[in-house]
């Protein structure tokens, strides 16, 4: 594969954590690399690994749509489906499922093994990184998985970092994370570390929206999200929710979007981080809309969403793996294959990866 440069500013001063942000025109993807500007505002200056930090008790201010209130939830209880028809489910077994052998990782190599749902082993910077990790066959509330997990858990290499994007049980799996050892560290949303600590973990690094960590090199920026957390009756929005940005000692970088729906905040993340090389999208769980758009991209808006973040690539995730709504199990690749085409993209710049399957970039610093 040719190797790719780029060119990407360094922090000029640390900023306070907010949410605020600079927002920019969407930007179609460039089939070239091309100079960036800088990030604006400057990124902040990384923070301490595993910091004791205190939060407010919620962050019901960072919501960008109101949850379901009790008129919503009624017609969902009369209306609603969480589940295909028989005729949605009839391709369970043309799922794509094709694991094969993890790619090397090296200082050079950006490699992305897609695991099933949101959870990819990605390899950056000489690291090993987990999004979202989740393992298990079954989730709370959810039926058993449709696919098998792409990666054996016995074949990972030492896992040196866990990114998580918010606390549901989709996303933040309990069992899994049982089998890491308890000094992997961990970077998670601000207000999600004392459930990390009392499972006596003990580098656990919390971050609210535009801030950042390092780790032997490779940085890792949490940013917004359209989206909520919830885990148990009385715990609503009590943690933040985001995805992450993690970018390479020489400039590569990978967007993780974790879970989210459609709106301002993917230009605002382009802008600061410029030289997107991949973006991990979520493109399933979004039928019925009137229920979901608030909190689950389709794949039209996935693709949109790419182009907002000049992103060079997208690899699809968030789909045939748990059935948690109601679209056709295989429709979510159709309708991204056909968005992107109809983006005018470059086809090799849609990874859509099978479960279990992995792709990698070659880089070369500028």
């Amino acid at each position: 594969m040719p190797a790719l440069t780029t060119t990407v500013a360094t922090a000029a001063s640390a900023i306070a954590a907010t949410a605020t942000g600079e927002a920019g025109p969407g930007t179609a993807l460039s089939p070239t690399p091309t100079p960036y500007a800088p990030p604006f505002p400057p990124l902040a200056e990384p923070r301490p690994l595993g910091e004791l930090r205190v939060w407010p008790r919620t962050f019901h201010d960072r919501l960008t749509a109101p949850l379901p209130g009790l008129k919503a939830m009624a017609r969902f209880a009369r209306e609603g489906s969480v589940r295909p028809g028989r005729e949605g489910l009839a391709d369970v077994r043309r799922l794509p499922y094709e694991p094969g052998p993890l790619p090397r990782a090296d200082p050079d190599t950006v490699a992305v093994t897609w695991a099933g749902h949101a959870s990819w082993v990605v390899r950056i910077g000489g690291l090993t990184v987990l999004t979202d990790p989740v393992w298990s066959r079954r989730i709370l509330g959810t039926p058993a998985r449709v696919t098998p997990v792409g990666v054996p858990w016995e074949t990972l290499p030492r896992v040196d970092a866990v990114v998580l994007s918010h606390n549901h049980y989709d996303h933040l799996d309990a069992p899994t994370l049982r089998r890491l050892p308890r000094d992997t560290p961990v970077f998670v949303p601000a207000g999600l570390g004392r459930w990390f600590r009392r499972r006596r973990f003990t580098t656990v690094t919390e971050l609210d929206w535009w801030e950042a960590a390092e780790l032997s090199g490779v940085r890792f920026d949490f940013v917004p999200a359209h989206h909520w957390s919830k885990r148990t009756l009385t715990d609503t929005c009590h943690s933040l929710w985001g995805g992450w940005v993690l970018t390479a000692p020489d400039g590569a970088r990978v967007y993780f979007a974790g879970d989210t729906g459609y709106g301002h905040w993917f230009s605002r993340i382009g802008r600061r981080y410029p030289g997107i090389d991949l973006a991990l999208m979520p493109i399933g769980a979004y039928d019925p809309r009137w229920w979901l758009s608030d909190v689950h991209l389709d794949p039209e808006e996935a693709v949109r969403a790419t182009q907002d973040l000049a992103a060079r690539r997208m690899a699809p995730m968030h789909w045939g793996t748990f059935i948690l709504s109601a679209e056709p199990v295989l429709e979510p690749l159709t309708r991204v294959r056909a968005a992107w085409e109809r983006a005018g993209l470059a086809r090799e710049d849609l990874w859509d990866l099978p479960v279990g399957a992995s792709k990698m970039l070659e880089w070369s610093a500028p």
